[in-house]
């Protein structure tokens, strides 16, 4: 009798086993068939045209391939405050089942951290991440007529710099070279993405502009690097961006002097680390999840993808979905006082 216990105990132990062992597959073969016969959409926090844009919509046309049922992916532009607006729509309203799907500025991500402003609207940190298509570097770069030829000479004259809202790179960038580096820009913004800001170098409305990605200056406006139609005054990553370097472009970390100046920028500049993000709302269901992830992986490795992004000079340096959760988790647990140095240097 006192064996009964254990014996009662151990088969519904190996009943549990065998239940467990059922239900796996028969999850695994929901998530598998769960996209057959329906669409995703890709929400896009960036207008047409600009270089997040461009990198969402590559990465549409080939990511269906990827996942079981074969899905079509919609994309939908949605421009607001940096991509806020994008980041807030997929943490609040869309639907948490994995047919929406989020391409934001990595700057909305650590948003929060920076600008109190957007603090209620999202907790990055419950984003489910997919993955980030590139590991980039920034540039800020003048007109071929802008008198402001180096980075040397914006800390000597003031140099009139275009920019997005607030939370883009293009604003955040030139506020934190000016008080970190010395620069002297005066920053007009409100234009609603990178292609309206290269109208306006090109129409003389502006020198320049800071915050850009390298990898956008390449693929959109190849001609202004071919014939040297700009003058780029500085590179801003954690490391150096060969291409650059060999041009001879300083970096950013040059003209910083101050030990807590050059650890708030680090904060602000860790974003390009995961330099394209995709993500999906909280509570996403792990199986989905998983599903997406690979599919990502499996498209930003794919030949006929990185012969689409070659020929549109696109930089492709994918970093997982994992690793960006882990990152995003890390920078949220920034010290206070480098954190408010970083929202001090990226306000007016």
């Amino acid at each position: 009798m006192r064996n009964s216990g254990r014996t009662i105990a151990a088969l519904c132990g190996i009943a549990g086993l065998a239940a467990g062992a059922l239900a796996a597959p028969q999850a695994m073969a929901q998530g598998a068939d769960f996209y057959a016969g329906k669409s995703i959409t890709m929400l896009i926090g960036a207008a047409p045209g600009g270089g997040y844009d461009v990198y969402a919509r590559t990465i549409i046309r080939h990511l269906g391939r990827f996942i079981p049922g074969s899905p079509e992916i919609v994309p939908r532009n949605m421009v607001g405050a940096g991509s806020a607006t994008a980041a807030a729509a997929i943490y609040t309203t869309a639907p948490k089942d994995g047919t929406w799907i989020g391409a934001i500025f990595p700057g909305v991500i650590i948003g929060p951290i920076l600008e109190p402003k957007t603090t209620s609207l999202f907790d990055p940190t419950k984003f489910i991440y997919l993955g980030s298509a590139d590991s980039g570097t920034r540039v800020c770069i003048t007109g071929i007529n802008s008198k402001v030829k180096t980075f040397k000479d914006a800390q000597q004259q003031k140099t009139i710099m275009g920019a997005s809202a607030a939370g883009g790179s293009t604003r955040d960038y030139a506020h934190m070279l000016n008080h970190v580096a010395g620069a002297k820009f005066e920053i007009v913004s409100g234009y609603k993405g990178t292609a309206d800001l290269f109208l306006a170098i090109e129409r003389g409305e502006v020198d320049g502009m800071c915050g850009l990605d390298w990898s956008s200056l390449k693929s959109q406006r190849p001609d202004w690097l071919r014939d040297n139609k700009i003058n780029i005054l500085t590179q801003t990553a954690l490391d150096q961006e060969p291409e650059l370097t060999k041009l001879g472009v300083p970096m950013m970390w040059d003209f910083v002097k101050a030990d807590l100046d050059r650890k708030a920028g680090e904060l602000v500049v860790s974003q390009q680390i995961f330099g394209r993000p995709y993500i999906l709302p909280p509570g996403t269901p792990e199986a989905q999840v998983k599903i997406l992830r690979e599919a990502l992986m499996k498209t930003l490795a794919d030949k006929q993808f990185l012969a689409e992004a070659e020929k549109a000079r696109l930089d492709i340096a994918p970093s997982t979905g994992e690793a960006v959760q882990e990152l995003v988790t890390r920078i949220f647990a920034t010290t206070p006082d480098v954190v408010e140095r970083a929202k001090a240097v990226i306000r007016p």
